[in-house]
């Protein structure tokens, strides 16, 4: 009686080790992440810079994501906007900026809102070249969106920044004694 109770115990541990091994991960169900919205108006502003310098007449568009104007303001003698989005506007948002009415739809530059917390957005030519890259990576979402804006960055020949010292700080640029 001990040694079938010993086989069957064994027969059950093998079993269960063997099950365990042949046995793959369940792929786990990745459902695509809720759309944030607004849940009040929410004021949206920033700065428009031209490659010139700042903006100082134009038109800032709040537009969802297939080319709606949902709102939008002028520019009054000065780079700065502030532009006030309706409650229930579904993100992701696209800030473009017009340099006059008669620009018909070609906009001059863009900047894509995707979080419902963030209220500052600058548009100029680095937002337009990441918005217009991240659109091709598969379109305006936070990982997109970041992954354009490691792509665009630019490093200088010779990091002598302080973010690149990897030294002493006695001896590293004179040193602090």
């Amino acid at each position: 009686m001990k040694t079938t109770l010993f086989w069957l115990g064994g027969a059950l541990v093998a079993g269960a080790m063997l099950s365990g091994c042949d046995s793959k991960p369940s792929a786990a169900v990745t459902e695509k992440p809720r759309a944030e919205n607004y849940q009040t108006v929410k004021t949206l502003q920033g700065l428009v810079t031209l490659d010139e310098g700042p903006a100082k007449t134009g038109i800032v568009k709040a537009l969802s994501e297939q080319g709606k104007v949902l709102a939008e303001t002028r520019l009054e003698d000065g780079p700065h906007y502030a532009i006030d989005i309706p409650a229930g506007t579904e993100l992701p948002i696209v800030l473009a900026y017009y340099p006059s009415a008669e620009a018909g739809e070609k906009q001059g530059m863009i900047s894509v809102v995707v979080h419902a917390a963030a209220s500052k957005f600058d548009i100029n030519t680095l937002s337009t070249r990441i918005a217009k890259q991240a659109k091709a990576l598969g379109g305006y979402t936070h990982k997109n969106l970041v992954r354009a804006a490691e792509e665009s960055g630019t490093v200088p020949a010779a990091n002598k920044t302080t973010a690149g010292f990897r030294g002493d700080p006695t001896t590293q640029y004179g040193g602090w004694h």
